[in-house]
């Protein structure tokens, strides 16, 4: 039998051997020919045509221009060693795009210019059909499709009506926002002159909002985004009241509160501003002033952003039986005609029709431009680009942009049972099981490498993977203005949106302008988030009913919010904190855990809170950041080795902390010839700090899996390297995420 075996794998090593030495390579260019043979001389005139073509080992080679069209590999690679690779020719720029151009326009009326596009353009799939709708999806009261219109490169914004278009440009419509960052909580709110205070919680009816724990008691409405309201009825405003006191909370930038009678759109009596507070459990009063009013009455709080943004150029699209007809707005004297007007046209840019088409690499495109899905857990994932249930592709050195909804997919699989959930987590775990017996494990699916990249301009996520993003690398990307227009909400957006990432490397990113920056949503277990750069985003991470072990270490989280921890059993080390933490736990799910190192459930658990490990970390801020924000969590800490600078507070039963009252970091953040540059002022007593080198043995075990803190191939973690990759000297352990500080100011070229 050994001998058997033996042979079989000489066989197949032959088998690759022999791939390799007749792999081809196939070329393709604008000016190119599907008839062709596909050389270098006689090149192919679409991608796909090369895609039909190509076995394992072969390289498809694409020379510079803008290919319009979908990419549907029938096939991948054979193993690791004999890939299919779909690259840029070096030196090339090339970009495939899932819009086409649109010509004639027509002035209709009143400056409005209106097109008429035969269906045919579009096929089987006319993104102005197509609905965006799903499991947590949230539409904000309207319509929205999956397509767009784009003026030069950068897209305009669906209406919700034709008649939106002949509005006044001092009158936006009711839906737009100006951000999609969550902006403040409310607690409670009392007319002046009262002495009631009104729960935020006794809301009627609402749009946008859920219920959060308050840590003054009881709970608050939190997941604000600019648009939510909230109506009150029998609101006893006395004989005459010209205020109204709201207790309010926020780790962004804050907002506006307006006071209106009746309706989200009925008389506005006022207005207040609510600021960065420092946490979204850090509450100050603030009172709207408002026009006197008296008796008792139904109120409305609607909520919008600090800085709504300028009225964008709108359009709309209508269906008919042979065209499809788009109205559009453009700017004063501007001939759409004469610019480059581009519309969705596809669904997607790269991404197989079927699963298992494995061991594919892509690198050095531009995609962009795609009408692609909702992508829920719970339902196929689709993005801009996505390997479809697939393992090891690796995406690389690409630009990746303009996506209705996903970036990058390393998502599930459809089937008849998509979005079905009825948004609960019963339908989830149902959705887990169902993977599971579909081939979720870890000889079949992940193992992808996404690296180098930039992605931006996706209204969902930047990366989005739901089971299929476990075993997987992520390094190095830029993942920039992620679900910034905020038009729809729902409850999967963000830089990188994972569930069930077991054993996923995340590491080296720079993630910045999003609504939150990365979302770890059930089953990080084995995960590694290393020496990523988080600044300017409405929270840095969100870590969501998992139990761990995961480890977060050498990061810099620099945004308002930094954490929002509603997990268990995470090891937080050698990071700089910026700003607050948020905890609290969440008994009324029950979620799994895994055996090690596998996708196999080993059980359900809720979240009790904390069983988190915090060491060598930084706290730079004011009093209402630091630890404290555990101080009444389910189980207590693991700590050690931790700085409070300024007047960051420590958890209430820590010991061993550097509490330095009178350093002030002074971080500052900035760009310079395109590269980051972190300034900070470490204190003689920072510099000289001396901690323990962090393991696993010293980290222990995560108490509900019971499972170590080691890497993905099972060796144990020594945190000995920085931010940098600079090696920690092992006699002077520096707390934060680098290995050298020196007292005064210090400039630290980051990426």
């Amino acid at each position: 039998m050994k001998l058997r075996i033996s042979n079989l794998s000489l066989a197949f090593a032959a088998l690759l051997l022999a791939q390799t030495a007749l792999a081809t390579e196939l070329h393709v260019a604008v000016t190119g020919s599907d008839t062709n043979p596909g050389s270098k001389a006689a090149p192919l005139r679409t991608i796909q045509r090369a895609a039909e073509l190509a076995q394992p080992g072969d390289v498809v080679t694409v020379h510079a221009g803008i290919y319009r069209e979908r990419v549907t590999p029938p096939r991948g690679g054979a193993s690791d060693n004999a890939r299919i690779v779909y690259r840029a020719a070096p030196g090339e720029h090339v970009e495939i795009r899932g819009s086409e151009v649109v010509k004639g326009w027509r002035r209709d009326h009143a400056g409005i210019w209106r097109a008429d596009v035969p269906n045919s353009l579009f096929g089987a799939f006319n993104p102005y059909a197509d609905a965006i709708h799903g499991d947590w999806f949230d539409p904000r009261g309207r319509v929205h499709h999956t397509g767009a219109v784009y003026l030069n490169g950068d897209w305009l914004a669906e209406a919700a009506s034709l008649s939106e278009l002949d509005a006044p440009a001092d009158a936006p419509p009711a839906w737009l926002t100006g951000g999609g960052q969550y902006l403040l909580n409310v607690a409670w709110m009392r007319a002046n002159g009262q002495t009631n205070k009104i729960p935020a919680t006794s809301y009627g009816s609402t749009k946008g909002i859920r219920n959060a724990p308050c840590q003054e008691g009881g709970d608050c409405i939190g997941w604000i985004e600019t648009g939510d309201w909230t109506r009150y009825d029998r609101v006893d405003f006395g004989k005459r009241t010209t205020g109204m006191e709201l207790r309010v909370a926020s780790a962004t930038e804050g907002g506006t509160v307006e006071v209106r009678l009746d309706s989200p759109s009925g008389e506005r009596l006022g207005a207040c501003l609510v600021p960065n507070t420092g946490d979204w459990q850090s509450w100050i009063s603030v009172t709207a002033r408002i026009k006197p009013v008296s008796g008792v009455r139904t109120l409305c709080l609607v909520f919008l952003g600090p800085n709504a943004s300028a009225r964008p150029l709108l359009w709309y699209a209508q269906v008919g039986s042979a065209a499809t007809t788009i109205w559009a707005q453009f700017p004063a004297g501007v001939d759409p005609n004469a610019q480059l007007v581009e519309i969705n046209a596809r669904r997607t840019v790269f991404y197989p029709d079927r699963p298992g088409c494995n061991y594919i690499t892509v690198r050095g495109f531009t995609m962009k431009q795609a009408a692609t899905p909702w992508a829920p857990p719970t339902a196929e994932q689709m993005g801009v680009i996505g390997p479809h249930w697939s393992r090891g592709w690796i995406v690389e050195r690409c630009v990746v942009s303009y996506s209705t909804c996903s970036g990058i997919s390393l998502g599930k699989y459809g089937d008849r049972w998509d979005n079905m959930s009825g948004n609960t987590a019963q339908g989830y775990v149902d959705t887990i099981h169902r993977g599971l017996a579909n081939g979720w494990n870890r000889a079949t699916i992940g193992h992808h490498v996404i690296r180098d990249n930039e992605i931006s301009h996706c209204e969902q996520a930047g990366i989005v993977g739901s089971l299929g993003a476990a075993f997987c690398t992520v390094t190095n990307n830029t993942i920039h203005d992620i679900h910034v227009r905020g038009y729809y909400s729902g409850a999967e957006m963000a830089g990188i949106k994972f569930h069930g990432a077991i054993d996923t490397v995340i590491e080296g990113n720079h993630i910045y302008r999003t609504c939150l920056g990365l979302w770890l949503d059930w089953m990080a277990q084995g995960t590694r988030i290393s020496r990523n750069l988080f600044h300017n985003n409405g929270t840095d991470m969100f870590v969501e009913v998992d139990h761990g072990p995961f480890v977060v270490d050498d990061n810099l989280f620099l945004s308002g919010g930094n954490l929002l921890d509603v997990s268990e059993g995470g090891a937080y080390a050698h990071n700089l904190f910026a700003g607050a933490i948020t905890e609290f736990p969440d008994l009324g799910r029950q979620t799994p855990y895994h055996e090690a190192h596998s996708t196999a459930v080993a059980g359900l658990s809720s979240v009790r809170g904390s069983d988190d490990r915090f060491f060598n970390n930084i706290f730079a801020g004011r009093a209402n950041q630091g630890l404290f924000a555990y101080d009444h969590c389910g189980r207590p800490l693991l700590t050690g080795g931790n700085v409070y600078c300024g007047g960051a507070r420590p958890w209430a039963q820590e010991s061993g902390q550097l509490a330095l009252a009178d350093c002030d970091l002074k971080v500052q953040l900035s760009e310079q010839r395109g590269r980051m540059l972190l300034q900070m002022e470490p204190c003689a007593e920072l510099a000289s700090a001396k901690e323990r080198l962090i393991t696993t043995e010293l980290l222990g075990r995560a108490a509900v899996s019971g499972l170590p803190y080691d890497n993905a191939d099972g060796s144990p973690i020594t945190l000995d390297r920085d931010f940098l990759g600079v090696k920690r000297d092992p006699a002077h352990i520096l707390p934060g995420p680098f290995a050298v500080l020196k007292p005064g100011k210090m400039p630290i070229r980051l990426h």
